[in-house]
Parts: structure tokens; C-alpha cells; sequence
């Protein structure tokens, strides 16, 4: 069992999500940083939809209670196993009672932590990334116990390790393609998208909102089909960038969509950084 000893600041099992149950209501969730993820569960040898924990800003305290491999990817939150310093993307064996848990952030925003097998909560709608009301809740509880599976073997030892892509935490820009409603832009605002450095304000698994207003002259749309990656305008010049627990329909004119590639990027920025919109052709 893993057994969950401080929350950390938003920390959460996610895998790679429930694309099936769009048509019903239900957000996509999974891994915000699905790069970074995926890079976890490839240092243990997992499938790539293996459930793994997703930090945010600050990580937690985790005891784990049997033997098992772990690898951490993403942000460095300056992980420590028993008080000394583990390194990040590489695999890291785990003995009974050995105690993870993380200092100060470095760089980045968001850390998975993979266990080798994936961790083995509830299963609901093909998934088992955390979404409330599909689970009890959207991110841990103080005390929570999580099954895994047992690793007494640790031979041959591996040294395999993923170089840090510092272009993934530092890049300001982010690709977008035209969403249905840009060209309903005049020529002024879409200049504007294209050459402003928005400043990220309020943001979450929802979405990110942009400080940076955008006069918005065009009325509402017909509630239509939206995904993770989808810019909405609002009416008062808002812009937001909906993330991996947006809902799944909207009425505000979609004026871009991100890349897949952009959407983990943006998951690893924080308040107050820094964004560009660079269009795809």
C-alpha cells in the first residue's frame, strides 16, 4: 500500500483519461502533462495509460510499504527518499517503509511520480484518473491508502534515465491552430493574439485564464463541441484555454486550439508566467 502522509498541494492519481464519454457530459481528465507522464511509466517498462500521481506546485508526503520501483518525471519539486535527494528521470528502487517526499520547486509546475505496474485504484468509465463525482474526490486525502503491486526483484539493475528537455519548461511559445470562430476576428485582433505576451492569471485542471484583455465584439455561438486545448473568448475579452477537466460543450466563440504537444507545455507554467501564441500553418 501506498499510504498518503501530507496532501501536497493539489495531488491526484491520473492516467491518460476517458476520451470515450465526451458525448455523455464527461470531461476527458487524465495528465496534464501527458509528455511528462508518459516518460514515467516508459522508465518502468508500463503501458503509457499506467495510473500515476500528478503533483501540482507542492508535493506530498507518501509512505510506501512494500518494495517496489518508482520513476519521477517532470517538474522538480526536489524529491527526497528518506531525507536524500532522489533524482528525477530515472528508475528508483523503493524498499518497504522507505518514505518520498519533496522541498522546494525548482523549475516546472506539475511532477508524476510512476510506480512499476501502476497504481491500482478504482477503475470507473475505462479510467482511473481522479474527477469528482466520478470519485470520492479530485485529489487526495489525508491518510489515503493506494494498492500496488509488490517488486522484490530489482535485477538486472537499469540505469536507463531521460535527458531534461528544457524547452519544455522554458519555451514561452505555444502552437495553436485556427479555431471555427478566428475568422470573425478583424485583422487588429488577430495581430494582437499573435504578437502579445500574455501573462497567465487564475488556472487549474479546468483552465487557464490569460490577464490580457481582447475587445470582443463577436456574439455567443450555439453551445458547441469543445475539447482540452480549445481558446474560448468570452464577452468581456477574457481568454481562456481549457485544460483536461474542461466541460465538454461551450458558447463562447473558439478562436484557437492547442497542439497536444502545447497543452502539456502550458500544464508545466504557472501564475504569472509567461505565454505566446505561435500559429501552425
Amino acid at each position: 500500500m501506498l499510504k498518503v502522509l501530507k496532501l501536497g498541494l493539489y495531488t491526484s492519481i491520473q492516467d491518460l483519461g476517458r476520451w470515450r464519454f465526451m458525448k455523455y457530459g464527461v470531461p476527458v481528465s487524465g495528465a496534464m502533462d501527458q509528455l511528462s507522464a508518459v516518460k514515467a511509466n516508459l522508465l518502468l517498462n508500463n503501458n503509457n495509460n499506467c495510473a500515476l500521481i500528478e503533483c501540482t506546485q507542492q508535493g506530498p508526503k507518501l509512505l510506501f510499504t512494500k518494495t517496489t520501483q518508482i520513476a519521477i518525471c517532470g517538474a522538480d519539486m526536489t524529491a527526497q527518499i528518506n531525507a536524500i535527494d532522489a533524482p528525477l528521470n530515472i528508475l528508483l528502487n523503493i524498499k518497504a517503509n522507505d518514505v518520498l517526499h519533496f522541498r522546494k520547486l525548482k523549475y516546472g509546475y506539475r511532477t508524476y511520480i510512476a510506480v512499476k505496474g501502476g497504481f491500482q485504484n478504482s477503475t470507473v468509465l475505462g479510467s482511473r484518473s481522479y474527477f469528482q463525482p466520478l470519485t470520492k474526490s479530485n485529489v487526495f486525502l489525508k491518510d489515503e491508502l493506494i494498492e500496488y503491486d509488490t517488486i522484490n526483484d530489482f535485477s538486472p539493475a537499469s540505469n536507463s534515465s531521460i535527458a531534461i528537455n528544457e524547452k519544455h519548461f522554458n519555451n514561452k511559445f505555444i502552437q495553436v491552430t485556427k479555431g471555427p470562430e478566428f475568422k470573425f476576428l478583424d485583422k487588429q485582433a488577430q495581430d494582437f493574439l499573435l504578437n502579445t505576451n500574455f501573462t497567465i492569471g487564475i488556472n487549474n485542471r479546468m483552465a487557464y485564464q490569460l490577464k490580457e484583455l481582447l475587445p470582443n465584439k463577436m456574439p455567443s455561438i450555439l453551445t458547441s463541441a469543445i475539447l482540452p486545448g480549445t481558446v474560448q473568448l468570452t464577452p468581456s475579452g477574457k481568454i481562456l484555454i481549457l485544460m483536461r477537466d474542461a466541460q465538454t460543450t461551450g458558447g463562447y466563440p473558439r478562436i484557437f486550439n492547442l497542439s497536444e504537444a502545447a497543452i502539456n507545455q502550458l500544464s508545466q507554467k504557472r501564475l504569472a508566467g509567461v505565454v505566446q501564441f505561435e500559429l501552425k500553418n
